[in-house]
């Protein structure tokens, strides 16, 4: 089972639309994960269209609408593997037992807030990833997401992915 994460698309504010080799994935895709900071509803539209499945979630730049939509934190067992999503999880410093300690039943937790790619794992052994964000690099030298497999209950083949620089406006 091919998995396609992404965070922050901060639609139309940091970016017109999503990344054209993004775009190319969700067709490879057979789960999407999006960790919020959606902002605009047209682009949970266009997931929801295209996706076979999509996991997402509300962050704290997105409104009333897409709140109405997304829950706070959303759960999926694909393949054995047992997965949460949420948009924030604090500080860096004491991410991964801070997580370990609120997600106790879960294998992998997708986050997103920082835009920064992180991938981590617990003394408990649950995985955390971020994806960074396709749209808006803040700090960081490239625009990233995230593909991963899950196969035989197993979560492997965790790859970031960098995007080439977009045109400027």
């Amino acid at each position: 089972m091919r998995l396609l994460l992404m965070s922050d698309t901060h639609l139309p504010k940091r970016a017109r639309e999503l990344p054209a080799p993004l775009l190319a994935e969700l067709a490879q895709a057979d789960v999407v994960f999006h960790a919020g900071d959606w902002v605009d509803t047209a682009t949970l539209d266009l997931l929801e269209a295209r996706c076979r499945r999509l996991v997402g979630v509300y962050g704290n730049n997105d409104g009333p609408d897409l709140r109405a939509r997304l829950p706070e934190v959303a759960y999926a067992d694909l393949g054995g593997v047992r997965f949460g999503v949420i948009h924030e999880t604090g500080p860096r410093q004491g991410r991964e037992q801070r997580c370990a300690a609120r997600f106790p039943d879960l294998d992998v937790l997708v986050f997103g807030h920082s835009h920064i790619p992180w991938d981590t794992t617990a003394p408990t052994g649950l995985r955390l990833l971020n994806p960074g964000s396709p749209t808006d690099r803040r700090a960081q030298p490239h625009c990233t997401y995230m593909t991963a497999t899950v196969a035989e209950g197993l979560l492997s083949d965790v790859e970031l992915h960098r995007l080439p620089p977009r045109p400027r406006r």
